[in-house]
């Protein structure tokens, strides 16, 4: 599995950059520079497995009557770009994002409803 022991604080310069790093890290090193994982293995250890393995049976899968969270990507050009003195930066190659079925990204900006929210 991939995941992230990088939590929201009180306010962006108290997060750690991994926080908005890491899985954006893995496809762009991992995947694209090094070539240690498949662009779907990794999509896979990112998703489907940690849903499975925690129980989360409404996550991981785009299947009708699950939580419709999505992150749509370009995998030539994703890339993390948070670092230790500015680490809320977004990353580079994340055009769109939804959560719970509601567009929470889009063209690469946050929208007013943030993590899907009305």
């Amino acid at each position: 599995m991939i995941g992230s022991d990088g939590l929201p604080a009180f306010g962006p310069s108290r997060v750690h950059p991994r926080f908005f790093g890491t899985f954006p890290r893995i496809l762009a090193r991992y995947v694209r520079q090094d070539g240690v994982l498949t662009l779907e293995e990794a999509v896979r250890k990112m998703t489907s497995l940690p849903a499975t393995v925690y129980g989360l049976e409404t996550k991981g899968r785009l299947e009708v009557g699950l939580d419709a969270d999505l992150v749509v990507f370009d995998p030539t050009t994703i890339q993390d770009t948070a670092t230790f003195v500015e680490p809320d930066q977004a990353p580079e190659g994340i055009p769109y994002v939804w959560v719970g079925g509601r567009l929470a990204v889009e063209d690469g900006r946050v929208t007013e409803r943030p993590g899907g929210g009305s």
